[in-house]
């Protein structure tokens, strides 16, 4: 079967899957950047599809606790309903392992999605960078780090990005090496059945 990689246009985590063997989709509002199998549309509708599993990379905006003062200043608080609504749907999806990635969210959204599961840096996995990212994950296990670095040389380049129309599309990328781990620890359906024997 099929994984599905939702919300994701970079290709990243579905090309680290193509790469070893397992098949799977991206799916995003975007076209996908680098060729390969990519559904162009909303996700909404793929979510209920079977999928051997689905990787879903929900929008942060209204979620993460970086943009928590605009709740407040904007009356942003229906976006915020509706973000949380999508990515309960991620959670929801049709699939007996997922995995939904953001980064650190603040207290409303928390409150209401419940504590993420895990969460990594980059560094561990190889890329030299800061950038805290969580999963709520069902049906898989806590990511285990590639990599020896100890994050004492890490840069937190997606915080002093410059401004620009395409800050958030440079900032929402998956880091290639836990991509690469997403795809060698959780694409493998024979290993994960083995692990949990």
């Amino acid at each position: 079967m099929t994984w599905l990689i939702a919300c994701e246009y970079s290709g990243r985590v579905r090309d680290a899957m193509l790469a070893i063997g397992i098949d799977a989709v991206s799916c995003d509002l975007l076209p996908t950047e680098v060729d390969g199998p990519h559904i162009q549309g909303d996700v909404t509708e793929q979510l209920q599809r079977r999928w051997a599993g689905v990787i879903a990379h929900p929008p942060c905006t209204r979620l993460c606790n970086s943009g928590v003062r605009w709740l407040h200043e904007r009356n942003l608080w229906d976006d915020l309903k509706q973000a949380i609504a999508f990515f309960q749907a991620c959670q929801r999806a049709n699939a007996p392992r997922v995995a939904v990635e953001n980064p650190v969210m603040h207290k409303y959204a928390r409150d209401v999605v419940g504590p993420a599961s895990f969460s990594v840096q980059p560094w561990q996995f190889g890329d030299d960078a800061k950038k805290r990212t969580c999963f709520w994950t069902r049906g898989l296990p806590a990511l285990r780090p590639t990599s020896a670095l100890d994050g004492s040389t890490a840069v937190a380049e997606v915080h002093t990005a410059s401004p620009g129309p395409d800050r958030w599309k440079e900032r929402s990328r998956t880091y290639p090496g836990i991509a690469q781990a997403i795809a060698s620890q959780w694409g493998n359906y024979t290993d994960l059945l083995t692990e949990a024997a």
